[in-house]
Parts: C-alpha cells; sequence; structure tokens
C-alpha cells in the first residue's frame, strides 16, 4: 500500500477544539443535583487521631453529608486499605495522620462556600507523634515507624510480583542487582571514583489539577477522573467498594496534562464515597495547594562507586539509592526498581552491586515522574561520567562511546539489546552544539571579552524500560460511508495520540485523516489498555491499533471473495480502495454489497501483549528500550555564580517518527521541563511543613529562561515490533537535561555541582572554595 501518512506531519486532530477553548475538561462538567466536596487535611506530619466531632459542621446550611473515619471502619461495604502496590492508604485516616495533607474528613455541600465552612468548624483531637522527615534517619535501627505494619502486596502487576515490604522498619522495598563480582572489579580497576548527588522532591506542574465527579446509583459507580490508567483505577475502585469491575464506569475527558502524576487513584475513592453517602453526584477539584499534598517526585540520595581503567574502561560499580517515597507507598516499589536497574546508566559494566530502596518518611507521597525513577539515577550515572573523564584526561563523549550500548550487547539484567540508537544520539546533539569545535581549542574553558564570563559544554545520555509486561487492545469501526471509528484507552492528555492512532489506522486502510475519529476514553465501551504512562501508548496502542486495521482488511477480503467471487490471491488494497484484476471498489461500496443497504458495521479488534520472554524466548525486561542524548552550551559569571543556558540539542531514538512534528513538539517539551528540574524546582520542607505549595513560590522556568535555541532530534532506529518501526518518545528527552547542563558548568569553570537544583549561589560558594583551596 501506498504510504499516506506515516512520516508526515500532521495537524493533531484535537487542535481546533483546544485552541478555540471547546474542549470539555473534568472542572467545566456539572451535573444536575451535583453538590461540591471539600477535604480537611492533616496539619501535622505525624499525629494520633484520639477523636473527631462534626456536629457543628453538620449544621452548616447547605452541607449534605461529611464522612469520616467512622464511616470507613463501619460500612461493610467499603475495604478501608487499597494502594496500587500495598495496601497502605485509606479514603481517609483511620489510626494516624502521616503526613501534611492527609485527609481526615471530607465533606458535600450545595456550595463552594458551605463545604468550606464545615471544614473549618470540624474539631479533630489530634496526639502528636515524633516525625521521621529525611531518609537516612529513617533508616536508623530505633527510628520512628510511618506504618506500624504493611498489608501484603495487592498489586496486579506483573513486574512487582517479587516485590515485598520490609516489615518492622521503614523500608518500603529493596531491589537488589548483582552481576559479576565487584570486589575483584574494583581490585582489577586503575582508579576508583566514588560521589554521592542528591535531588529535592519536586512538583509535577500539570496546569489541571486533580478532580473527579462520582455518581453512585442502581448499583453501580460511575466517576468522571482526571486520570491517565482508567482501567486500573476501575479496578481499585471495584476493589474498595467491593463491586465487580462491571459496575464500575470510567470516563475520562481530556487531561490537562499528567506526566505520571494522574496515574493511579488520587480522589476518586474519597469522591466515590462521599456519593455513596450523599446519595448524589459529588464533584471535588483539588486546589493548587493540595495537589503538592497529593502527589511530588521522589526525592533522592545516590551514592555511586566506579571502577574505571585508566583507558575509560569501566570494570565495576557498587550504587546505594534512596528514594523517599513519603507516607504512602503508591508506585515508589516501581520506581527503585527501575532507578536501581537503570544504575549502571547505558554501558557495558561486567561487576554490578545495586542496592535501590524505597524508604517511607512522613512526607506526602511521591510516584511515577517522567522516567520513573530513571532522572534520578542518571543524575548520578552522568555527573560522574564526567568526573571520571575530566581525571582521566579523556573526552566525555570518547568516553561514552566506548563503553555504550550498541545492537547485541547484554542488559544489566542478561537480556539482548537490539535496535540501539544511543551512538546516533550521542553523535546528533555533539554535531548540534559544535562539540568537535570545542575539542579542538587547546583549552578546555572558552574566555570571552568579559573576563568574568565563561563558557562551556556538556552531554549526558540515558537507557530506559517500558512497563512490560503489558496489554494494550483497540477496536476500530468501519462505517457504512468508509468512516473509522477508533475505541481505545489511551488517554489524550496534550501528547498527541490521537492524532498519531489515527495516521497509524488511516495509513493502514487508506483512508485519510479527516475521516477518522478517535472516541474518548469510557471503559464501559473501550477495550482494556493498562495505562497511559511509561511511554508506551505509540508501541502498545499503535500496534494494537494497527492490529484492528489489518483485521478490518481481512474482513473486507473475506467479503470480496464470498460477494464477488474474486481468488483471495488477487484481491489487493491500496488508497482506500480494494484493487480486483479488472477495476476497484472502494469499501462503501463493498459495505452495501455485504449488508443490502447503507447501513452495517465491521468491527476489527487488536491486541498487543508483551511478556517477559521475547519472541526468541530471551528474557525481557523491556518490549522495547529508550534511548537518547542530551547536550548544553552555558555561559556563567564566574563573580556571580549566575548562568545562562545558551543552547541546548536533545536526540532520542523514537524508532520511526510518524509525525515528525508532534515528535518535535515532544522533545522540546520534555526538554524544557528537564530544564526547570535542573535549574529551578524544588519542594521545601520545614519541619514536615510545605513552604512553597503554590505555582509562586515554586518556581518554574518561564519564557525568559529558555535558551535561545532547543534542537530537537529524532533518530529513527526502527523496532522489528512497533508500529513501522516506531518505540516510544515522551519521557526520553526530560532524562540528560540537567546532567548535561552540570556538565557544561564544569566545562565553563572546573565547579561539579552535585545537588539539584543547579542554582547560583550554588556556583558561587563552590567557586570561592576552589579559591581557597591550596
Amino acid at each position: 500500500m501506498e504510504t499516506s501518512e506515516i512520516g508526515k506531519s500532521a495537524r493533531r486532530l484535537d487542535y481546533e477544539s483546544k485552541i478555540s477553548g471547546r474542549a470539555m475538561y473534568l472542572a467545566d462538567m456539572h451535573m444536575a443535583g451535583m453538590c461540591h466536596g471539600k477535604i480537611l487535611r492533616s496539619p501535622l506530619p505525624h499525629a494520633r487521631i484520639k477523636g473527631i466531632d462534626i456536629s457543628k459542621a453538620l449544621k452548616v446550611p447547605g452541607v449534605v453529608t461529611i464522612i469520616t473515619r467512622d464511616d470507613i471502619l463501619h460500612d461493610q461495604g467499603i475495604e478501608p486499605y487499597y494502594g496500587p502496590v500495598f495496601k497502605d492508604q485509606t479514603i481517609v485516616a483511620v489510626d494516624k495522620v502521616r503526613h501534611v495533607g492527609d485527609p481526615v474528613a471530607a465533606v458535600a455541600a450545595a456550595t463552594v462556600d458551605a463545604a468550606e465552612e464545615a471544614l473549618r468548624l470540624i474539631e479533630v483531637d489530634y496526639e502528636e507523634l515524633p516525625a521521621v522527615l529525611d531518609v537516612h534517619e529513617a533508616l536508623k535501627s530505633r527510628a520512628v515507624l510511618v506504618h506500624d505494619s504493611i498489608r501484603l502486596p495487592t498489586s496486579g502487576f506483573a513486574d512487582l510480583a517479587e516485590i515485598k515490604p520490609v516489615q518492622g522498619t521503614n523500608v518500603c522495598t529493596h531491589f537488589k542487582l548483582n552481576r559479576g563480582d565487584v570486589e575483584k572489579g574494583f581490585a582489577e580497576a586503575d582508579r576508583i571514583f566514588e560521589d554521592t548527588f542528591t535531588l529535592p522532591a519536586t512538583q509535577h506542574s500539570f496546569l489541571e489539577t486533580h478532580a473527579c465527579i462520582a455518581l453512585a446509583e442502581a448499583g453501580r459507580i460511575t466517576v468522571w477522573a482526571t486520570t491517565q490508567n482508567p482501567f486500573v483505577v476501575r479496578t481499585q475502585l471495584a476493589n474498595i467498594f467491593k463491586v465487580p469491575v462491571s459496575k464500575v464506569r470510567v470516563i475520562v475527558p481530556y487531561l490537562g496534562g499528567g506526566y505520571g502524576g494522574k496515574v493511579y487513584p488520587k480522589v476518586e475513592p474519597i469522591t466515590v464515597a462521599l456519593a455513596q453517602k450523599a446519595r448524589r453526584p459529588i464533584r471535588v477539584v483539588l486546589s493548587r495547594e493540595e495537589v503538592f499534598y497529593t502527589i511530588t517526585k521522589h526525592a533522592a540520595v545516590i551514592r555511586m562507586k566506579t571502577g574505571v581503567k585508566n583507558d575509560g574502561t569501566l570494570i565495576a560499580r557498587e550504587c546505594e539509592i534512596h528514594l523517599d517515597t513519603g507516607a504512602y507507598a503508591e508506585i515508589g516499589p516501581r520506581v527503585a526498581k527501575k532507578s536501581g536497574y537503570t544504575a549502571a546508566g547505558p554501558y557495558r559494566i561486567p561487576n554490578l552491586k545495586i542496592d535501590s530502596y524505597s524508604v517511607y518518611t512522613n512526607k506526602p507521597p511521591a510516584g511515577a515522574f517522567r522516567g520513573f525513577g530513571v532522572s534520578q539515577s542518571a543524575w548520578a550515572v552522568e555527573s560522574q561520567m564526567d568526573i571520571m573523564a575530566a581525571a582521566l584526561k579523556l573526552d566525555p563523549l570518547e568516553l561514552r562511546l566506548k563503553n555504550g550500548y550498541v545492537d547485541g550487547d547484554r542488559f544489566v539484567t542478561e537480556e539482548t539489546l537490539r535496535s540501539v540508537g544511543l551512538k546516533d544520539c550521542l553523535d546528533g546533539v555533539a554535531k548540534s552544539i559544535g562539540w568537535e569545535d570545542k575539542r579542538l581549542k587547546s583549552s578546555k574553558v572558552q574566555k570571552l571579552n568579559d573576563g568574568s564570563l565563561k563558557r562551556g559544554k556538556g552531554l549526558a545520555c540515558m537507557i530506559k524500560a517500558t512497563i512490560t509486561p503489558s496489554i494494550s487492545c483497540a477496536a476500530i469501526k468501519l462505517n457504512e460511508d468508509s468512516s473509522l471509528s477508533i475505541y481505545c484507552g489511551t488517554v489524550e492528555m496534550g501528547q498527541g495520540s490521537e492524532t498519531v492512532l489515527a495516521q497509524i489506522a488511516g495509513e493502514e486502510l487508506g483512508i485519510p485523516l479527516r475521516q477518522i475519529q478517535v472516541l474518548g476514553v469510557d471503559t464501559d465501551v473501550v477495550p482494556y489498555d493498562l495505562t497511559t504512562s511509561s511511554s508506551r501508548s505509540t508501541f502498545h496502542m499503535g500496534k494494537a491499533v494497527q492490529f484492528a486495521a489489518r483485521d478490518i482488511l481481512r474482513q473486507l477480503k473475506e467479503i470480496v471473495v464470498e460477494e464477488y467471487g474474486v481468488p483471495a490471491d488477487q484481491v489487493s488494497f491500496a488508497n482506500g480502495k480494494v484493487r480486483l484484476p479488472e477495476g476497484s471498489l472502494d469499501y462503501a461500496e463493498i459495505m452495501f454489497k455485504r449488508f443490502g443497504m447503507q447501513g452495517g458495521t465491521l468491527i476489527g479488534e487488536g491486541e498487543l501483549k508483551t511478556s517477559v520472554k521475547d519472541e526468541f524466548g530471551e528474557k525481557s525486561t523491556s518490549a522495547f528500550w529508550f534511548l537518547s542524548a542530551g547536550a548544553a552550551e552555558v555561559e556563567v559569571d564566574v563573580e556571580t555564580g549566575k548562568f545562562k543556558l545558551l543552547k541546548y540539542a536533545t536526540a532520542v531514538d523514537v524508532g520511526k517518527a510518524l509525525n515528525p512534528l508532534g515528535c518535535r513538539q515532544q522533545l522540546t517539551g520534555a526538554a524544557i521541563t528537564g530544564i526547570g528540574q535542573a535549574v529551578f524546582e524544588e519542594i521545601a520542607y520545614d519541619n514536615g511543613q510545605l513552604i512553597n505549595p503554590n505555582l509562586i513560590d515554586y518556581v518554574l522556568p518561564s519564557l525568559a529562561d529558555m535558551p535561545a535555541s532547543i534542537d530537537p532530534i529524532a533518530i529513527e532506529i526502527p523496532d522489528r515490533n512497533g508500529p513501522f518501526g516506531a518505540k516510544g518518545i515522551g519521557e526520553s528527552a526530560l532524562i540528560p537535561v540537567a546532567p548535561a547542563i552540570a556538565n557544561a558548568i564544569f566545562d565553563a569553570i572546573g565547579v561539579r555541582i552535585k545537588d539539584l537544583p543547579i542554582k547560583a549561589e550554588k556556583i558561587y560558594l563552590a567557586l570561592e572554595d576552589l579559591k581557597n583551596k591550596p
């Protein structure tokens, strides 16, 4: 079939509705009789609840109902404990509060003002308890326990089946990876480098806050939710409220960003509990401050010890990662696992000892953030690569190319890597920022006319897996007029998934995009999809859609053979028509012939199920691998420490750029997010209290902070199993940003920053320390 859609830049299908303001988001929705829900939250990081008095609050005009722990514990229709991995969360606190912002009660009222007034009148008697607020304090033998015991795993995720909590401690999970003989490796090394790197907790900062509308009637639960994985939320709600999944319906309107912060249940359980008790639809929309209490990115402390030969060959690595998962496990166990097995970076290292911990503290829960733990490990890996290159007097690019993965290498989990575009990514970004010009200069530091300003260049790279095993299912309906309807569970949240999925179906069937509609996500209507996260949708759902389109072609061919008597081997397809030995038929003609009228439909079905073994029977940690690189050029003022990012280049091995414009947008957007994480963003605490839970004090980058140029480079090394060779793309461009900038600053002024974010005052103080060294 002639190519018509793939590899062409297409305007997004949701373009007009969003720029015109017609796109419907959850906060825009209203229902007859709907009440407004508000949540009472703990003011303390750790306390026992001795009593709750709601009598005054119930008297507020307009208040319909209030839920407290009594409703959760005494209702036989509610399972009090839930969680995506461990059952360590409750709808509202039942015995203790475990972080500032932990839900204690919730109010449903006719107006927002009435609900907020009722919250002020709820009286809670707290017995304040000692709080553990630091991962290293949490790990001490006599540390205060965040959880006295942890309920057994309930996860349905195959990749977490072996994960267990460490009872009687604050260790939520401990992931171990051992390969070769690390002590022997260190003994054989010419040089050993040991460094500690830190990253703060940060926020996802999506435009749309978490929200939910819930309706519980006639034995059914219906929720409209801001979620990235509606089928997981459906399962969790079914478990919590003890009903079959067929009695739970989850509908997702357009989502205003997610970045991992909207996976797994957030406000849905508390909204459903209110709706059940009120017997009316309830809407809960979180404030920005409440989002900070609901989910964060893991803070991390990473100790990395690496042995290397004088020629730059990596020999051994020992790494210890401590991730602050906050008061509840959430999906922290997976974050710890992925951070652990990427602690070797995209490099061949024969001897490894990696220990990655998710640790409970009395802080807000941490969960998935773009990269699922890889941005934490990559900060350490890629910073230390340049530390070693400088000490060994080796070029940082050559050091990476010398040790980097190529096709046929084995990953740390002993699986064979295929379709590896690491070298191409590194070469691409190096060329973009003029790395060769830098190498030709006799001095690393580049001085300008103003003696206080110095320029430097740095680069970084990474490897990341996608969630495996997993499953995506799709259905395609060919209508009587040859138009197409796609039914799938992929959530459109700004990434352009609707457009790419339509391009895939359109390419297979020869139908133009203007005749294709991608239906919204409704678990009563669309087939199952595990999640819209892990940058998996193009690969997994794209392939399912491709299979469904081919199923339509199969059915059309069968109709032509049966109704027209044409031998199967003489039937072919091109440009939306069926080609026969003499002439051609369009799909509408075949549909009319099949159904005898201008009506009827054909339904094509497709499914992609990935496994822990690939088609060759080998182990498969990931259905495909993300590889990317980034390069930065900076200008630093040595008198103040202030620096400016002049240019940034990002290259990602996308497999095949199905929509080149969409790819460039994704790469640029992820790089901008990475700049914020590298230079500005951190959640600040004072004795467990958040002191910047808003987008004024929590600083995000502005347009003025952007470099003059961001160069997005799509490297195309096709994956044999992806739709038209495509892989994923969303997260990959973010991860190298911080180490690339830090490496560029070191290149400019010889100062190494090991603690994010990279700020002028840190650079200035490091320069002063450098001056004072003998």
